[in-house]
């Protein structure tokens, strides 16, 4: 019997005492509904039990922490592997780690450049060859005409104290009878050689080692003579034909023309995490703090009339425009033009100054004198920016590491370009054959990676791509391919949707590289609603039928084809039959457009974009298109900047016309909630102001006195002070993850003994925080504000949370949902609705197609209030609902960048090179 994971009584979360097996060297797809139990199943149970069961296996040290760490209540795991998680999670904040570095690419392309890499001289330019004696005479065959008379000749300097004449005498003893001086030759054992020696400006000569003619017979004892001269000339020799000028040679790492010596490269020298590669001037950053003059003059449209200069409209500043006006009147400065129509002479002399007139840099340069003072120090933070180190040029590395360069490219050319295009350039690259077997291993594995990459839908990022910017599921596929790279065997890897911001033109390249990790003996389990990654998988388990309290059991476990004939599932329903959306239907006719003018940060190709207002707008593209640039870099930024006039971060473009017509722009994506271990969906909603305040009116409270806010655990009271109001304790396990244990104290339940002896209907404050959503609705059936409060998360498809599930522990999407509700519960309640613009980035994440009907009803509901809707995303059921389409590409990275179609559903169905 082949052999498989087995899971008996699986009670974590919302699971029923489920019974289920993963085979091993399988690739297993776990799906259903949102709130299934999905994530419980794979990470919570699988995972968890996986990583115990490692640590079990770990020093005494890390053991006596193992009783506390709490297994998942499961009756039996037999066969479990070694287990890695990768979740859809880009945990990473470090500004140093890049694409490269978290694939462990870097690491390999240093010891490629340490062993193989062609040294060129940071002054001269030219290559820096590594004379031995053996490469001097390769290179005197290739330059000189054979049987060429030439002289083998040592530099000897002479010191001022030294006795003249005691040298020769020394000269003749160690057997050179003959020196040369200004090309004049000297022979030592004649009288008249005296009178040279005699000479006190005399600093050097050259010692005649050998004298012979360049012939392949006399090779050795060319040699020899040339080592001789390299060791008294203390590495430096010179060989002069009878006839013509010397050539100079040295040994060792120095350039022939400026004499400058390199030490033999070693890795260190090209990470910039190290202080021997790190550029010192933005220690390996690759960008420095400086100000930043866009955040300055926020709108460059205003005249200098207008005080277009932000840190001269505070009202301890303003007399900086007098000042101003007066010490440049004789620069016949115009102050009703616009600053961006100024010359650059008016321009330079506002900013840096001139005469009496200190300029804006002057300005800045007193604030930073001043700033021991609090209100200076947040004054110059509000107007600093970063700017591309002018040292490094932004390659974050020391000149010595950019002057390393293989097949004419350096580390750094490298880094910046795409995977893609870095994966063809090194399967071209032709290294000769007796450096091949010194790199052969190192080639390899930075070929391998480079693919595993590409294939994964990477190709269009870049090695030197901060890994903070990346989305989750970018940070997912990179710990995808690294562990590929890793050949890690007989190991159980849990993944959380890898086709998050994955084009569906690329699913089917992300289930090879699932496939790849199961043919070298992996067993690899996913979390995924994806049909292509459903279709591929050897073994399907089918949670549900709904969600919360409706699901956590096994609807059904088999193969793809068992499934397409199971009539209980929902997703065999919907992978038969894909409901038909009214595709053709009524589409709403645009309100008004925002029209952004010459788009170019990152690889936008200085586009022009329209977006319409009023309508459901999908923003469309394959990964890397540029769709997260316009939205969140231009767009939402753009507005900050045009309503707030506040300092902001903003993409580059010429202009964005038709903000006025809207009067609030909110970006909704996946980042968490909030960092607060405490916050929840009864926080978030306010639904548990009303749930205290009813609390609080029980008649055992009025008895004790007890007050609504001692039902709060994010203040001293009610809560239990040893967990301050968490339920769990975090233990430091210094040189490992973290581990969270439940308190001691209060047993998980958050609050002091008497608080929870106050009950209501039955429930105390525990009980009602571990009530569903939708449980919850029906516990305060006649209390309209706690379902007013909670109603709109019903809507969004929520109902299965649980009011006190910590909202860190919340996926993307609905986190995103979550933030959703909260729009929705003020477009139901608002009498005075202002006109809003919402921006959504990828909102069907971790979304079952059965749910994204109602994510989809639910953004209709609020376009119809008023609300405008801009969504980033991939889903095709979700783009079918929209009334306009903005599609870009048609590539990812450099290929990218650019408006494919823009219009309806109709036009994008008939648009040639749409994917």
């Amino acid at each position: 019997m082949a052999k498989e994971t087995k899971i008996i009584g699986a009670r974590t979360n919302n699971l029923k005492g489920i019974t289920c097996s993963f085979p091993h060297s399988k690739l297993t797809v776990i799906t259903g509904v949102s709130g299934s139990g999905k994530s419980s199943l794979a990470f919570d149970t699988l995972y968890a039990e996986g990583q115990r069961r490692y640590v079990e296996s770990l020093s005494t040290y890390a053991r006596q922490f193992i009783e506390r760490m709490p297994r998942p209540p499961v009756d039996y795991v037999y066969n479990i592997q070694p287990a890695i998680a990768i979740e859809q999670k880009n945990k990473v904040k470090n500004a140093r780690s890049t694409v490269g570095t978290a694939s462990e690419i870097n690491d390999f392309l240093r010891l490629l450049f340490a062993k193989i890499g062609v040294i060129y001289c940071t002054e001269c330019g030219i290559p820096v060859i590594e004379h031995t004696p053996h490469s001097i005479i390769e290179h005197l065959f290739e330059t000189m005409p054979r049987d060429t008379r030439f002289y083998v000749l040592a530099p000897l300097k002479i010191k001022s104290s030294e006795s003249i004449g005691s040298l020769r005498q020394e000269l003749i003893r160690a057997g050179y009878y003959r020196v040369m001086i200004n090309d004049t030759l000297i022979d030592l054992t004649e009288e008249e050689s005296t009178s040279v020696f005699k000479n006190k400006k005399l600093k050097e000569l050259l010692i005649v080692i050998d004298r012979m003619a360049l012939k392949r017979a006399e090779q050795a004892r060319l040699a020899d003579s040339i080592s001789t001269a390299l060791n008294i000339g203390k590495g430096v020799v010179f060989i002069k034909p009878v006839d013509g000028d010397a050539l100079l040679y040295r040994a060792g790492l120095v350039c022939d023309r400026c004499g400058r010596v390199y030490k033999r490269p070693e890795p260190l020298l090209f990470s910039f995490y190290s202080p021997l590669g790190a550029c010192p001037t933005c220690q390996g950053f690759g960008k420095i703090i400086t100000i930043d003059y866009s955040k300055v003059i926020p709108n460059p449209a205003l005249s200098l009339d207008e005080h277009p200069i932000a840190p001269f409209n505070y009202p301890a500043f303003e007399e900086m425009y007098d000042y101003m006006a007066e010490s440049t009147s004789g620069e016949k400065i115009p102050w009703d033009v616009p600053w961006q129509e100024l010359s650059k002479t008016h321009r330079d002399i506002i900013i840096n100054g001139k005469g009496e007139w200190c300029g804006i840099k002057g300005f800045f340069d007193w604030l930073e004198s001043k700033r021991y003072k609090v209100h200076y120090r947040v004054m110059l933070a509000r107007f600093r920016g970063y700017e591309t180190c002018p040292d490094c040029g932004g390659t974050r590395l020391v000149p010595e590491a950019r002057s390393v360069t293989i097949g004419g490219k350096n580390i750094a050319e490298l880094s910046a370009m795409s995977i893609k295009d870095l994966r063809d350039w090194f399967e071209k690259l032709q290294i000769p054959a007796s450096q091949l077997r010194m790199v052969e291993r190192i080639l390899t594995e930075i070929r391998n990676r480079l693919r595993y990459l590409d294939e994964i839908g990477l190709g269009y990022l870049t090695l030197d791509r901060q890994t903070r910017t990346l989305s989750g599921g970018e940070a997912q596929r990179i710990n995808l391919a690294t562990a590929l790279g890793s050949s890690l065997t007989e190991t159980l890897y849990v993944l959380d949707e890898p086709t998050v911001g994955l084009h569906p033109r690329d699913s089917e390249r992300l289930l090879n590289t699932l496939k790849a990790l199961k043919k070298i003996g992996n067993t690899v389990v996913v979390v995924e609603h994806d049909p292509v990654i459903i279709r591929g998988a050897d073994k399907i388990i089918d949670l549900g039928p709904g969600a919360g309290e409706n699901g956590g059991s096994v609807v059904f476990e088999g193969s793809i084809k068992q499934l397409l004939k199971n009539s209980s599932s929902i997703t065999a329903k919907y992978l038969n039959h894909r409901k038909k959306k009214p595709l053709f239907r009524q589409f709403r006719k645009p309100r008004g457009y925002i029209t952004i003018y010459g788009a170019r940060q990152h690889n936008l190709k200085s586009i022009d974009v329209k977006i319409p207002l009023g309508v459901f707008c999908c923003l469309t593209g394959v990964s890397g298109s540029g769709k997260s640039t316009l939205a969140e870099e231009i767009l939402y930024a753009g507005f900050q900047r045009f309503r707030r006039q506040e300092p902001v971060e903003l993409g580059e473009f010429d202009r964005i016309d038709g903000l006025e017509q809207i009067d609030e722009m909110i970006l909704v994506n996946q980042s968490p909630l909030g960092r607060s271990a405490r916050s929840n969906p009864a926080t978030y909603t306010k639904a548990y102001d009303a749930i205290r305040r009813l609390m609080a009116q029980t008649y055992d409270a009025r008895q004790r006195g007890v007050s609504a806010s001692q039902f709060s655990f994010n203040v001293p009271g009610g809560r239990c002070e040893e967990c301050q109001g968490t339920g769990t304790i975090t233990i430091e396990m210094q040189f490992l993850a973290d581990v969270e244990v439940v308190c001691e104290k209060c047993e998980g339940k958050r609050f002091k003994k008497h608080i929870l002896d106050i009950k209501y209907r039955g429930k105390n404050i525990y009980d009602i925080l571990n009530l569903t959503v939708t449980e919850a609705m029906e516990f305060f059936h006649d209390s309209p504000e706690v379902c007013k409060a909670l109603e709109p998360l019903v809507q969004v498809g929520l109902g299965y949370l649980r009011l006190g599930q910590n909202t860190t522990t919340l996926s993307g999407g609905e986190a995103q949902r979550l933030k959703l509700a909260s729009f929705l519960s003020q477009a139901l309640s608002s009498k005075h609705r202002k006109k809003i613009f919402l921006i959504f980035d990828e909102p069907t994440t971790g979304l079952h197609p059965a749910d994204i009907d109602t994510l989809a009803r639910v953004m209709n509901l609020l376009v119809d209030r008023g609300y405008s809707i801009l969504v980033i995303e991939h889903n095709l059921d979700l783009i079918a609902y929209a009334d306009w389409i903005i599609d870009l590409g048609p590539e990812g990275g450099d290929k990218g960048g650019r408006v494919v179609a823009s219009g309806t559903l109709r036009d994008l169905l008939h648009h040639p090179t749409s994917y």
